[in-house]
């Protein structure tokens, strides 16, 4: 598809940091645009090049974000999505899902969101976040580009509509129940793992664990859920390392197999096009 990677392999390391570095990651999830980052994203960026990130993937979650995130892509090499998060759902409009749809038409656009349903905060009315989910897993399904999916305290009806679709899904953060992760075992989807499974709090062991291998992915959430032990810290792409060392802990493998088959799993998910070097 002609898109290109910012980053290449890991650098070379020390030979006590060998075994770690050697392992290329992909951040399948970080929200580059936010002003957190305005000061040093550059750095931010060459950072993560040095931690032997290979990519990262910038997440929109409304049509302004969707613009700065295609541009960022652009200018960094960097891959983007195109979306309205269920928080903004209620700017969902017919000018907006042509916005959307028309920004996925982008080379540098690999998915669809982040969107989905939220009803711990009721940013937006459920039924309008129910309405402009639909509309975005048809976009995705028209398109044939995955749709990256954001669902909090809404097991009941994220499950019913993950099971009616027929667009790929990417479930990021992964923290629903045990309804929604059964409905993303049997259909195929994606679920990505976040800093999260490195809280004391976190006891979900089973959605690690079950998730095929191929199927696993990891990602930052940045500038969020910053991973044990920079929680409380401002997150980004770097620290994705943090994440799959503790994915890796609690399948009881090696990092290096975690990272080589999130690697690969993100790449048949978003596109051949995200570790092709420049």
């Amino acid at each position: 598809m002609g898109r290109r990677a910012y980053f290449h392999a890991a650098p070379p390391c020390p030979a006590d940091a060998e075994q770690q570095l050697s392992a290329v990651l992909v951040d399948t999830h970080c929200h580059l645009t936010d002003s957190r980052f305005d000061a040093d994203r550059h750095a931010v960026l060459e950072r993560a090049k040095e931690a032997g990130i290979a990519h990262v993937i910038v997440i929109a979650d409304s049509v302004a974000t969707t613009e700065r995130a295609v541009r960022l892509a652009r200018d960094f090499r960097l891959s983007a999505t195109a979306g309205v998060h269920p928080h903004e759902a209620s700017t969902w409009s017919p000018e907006t899902a042509a916005c959307i749809d028309a920004a996925l038409d982008d080379p540098s656009v690999v998915a669809v969101g982040e969107t989905g349903l939220d009803y711990h905060y009721d940013h937006s009315p459920r039924d309008v976040q129910r309405r402009a989910f639909a509309a975005q897993l048809e976009l995705g399904g028209r398109h044939r580009l995955p749709v990256v999916v954001h669902s909090r305290s809404a097991d009941h009806d994220m499950a019913a509509m993950l099971r009616d679709t027929e667009a790929a899904v990417v479930l990021h953060s992964f923290s629903a129940g045990p309804q929604v992760l059964d409905i993303a075992l049997e259909s195929g989807a994606y679920v990505s793992f976040s800093g999260m499974v490195t809280f004391r709090s976190w006891n979900d062991t089973r959605a690690v664990t079950e998730v095929s291998r191929d199927r696993i992915l990891v990602e930052t959430d940045a500038p969020y859920l910053a991973p044990v032990p920079h929680r409380g810290k401002r997150n980004e792409p770097a620290l994705v390392r943090e994440v799959a060392a503790r994915v890796a802990e609690l399948r009881d493998v090696a990092l290096a197999e975690v990272a080589e088959q999130t690697t690969a799993n993100a790449v048949r998910c978003f596109g051949h096009s995200i570790t092709q070097p420049s």
